[in-house]
């Protein structure tokens, strides 16, 4: 898996993103594919709860594929009833190289949402 050169950038295609997390923390939000010559900017990561009663924790993790190692961004970050959760912005984003991949879960079954805005620079 290779860090594409973003020097000479031809293309940068802003792209946003939504999904349901699952009780599981393998639930795939973004992914960057093997030998795509690309680069993945993210720029923002939102977790929204939807149950307007309990309150839920989100878990959200990226997998770098080069050292085949994961790292959690939140670990059971607690999201109360009906609010919003801001784990990335503009002040944090980071780079996914080819074959990294964004994952994440919840403690509750589709109580969560996640909302994620990427650069896709090739």
């Amino acid at each position: 898996m290779a860090a594409p050169n973003i020097v000479n950038v031809s293309t940068i295609t802003g792209i946003t993103t939504g999904r349901a997390l699952t009780n599981t923390i393998t639930t795939a939000l973004v992914m960057n594919p093997a030998s795509s010559g690309k680069a993945f900017k993210i720029n923002s990561i939102i977790v929204s709860n939807v149950d307007g009663t309990n309150a839920a924790d989100a878990s959200i993790e990226f997998y770098d594929s080069s050292a085949s190692f994961a790292c959690r961004i939140a670990s059971t970050v607690n999201v109360p009833a009906d609010s919003t959760l801001v784990l990335i912005d503009k002040n944090s984003s980071f780079y996914m190289e080819e074959g990294d991949l964004l994952r994440g879960g919840a403690s509750a079954n589709s109580d969560l949402e996640c909302l994620i805005s990427y650069e896709e620079i090739s």
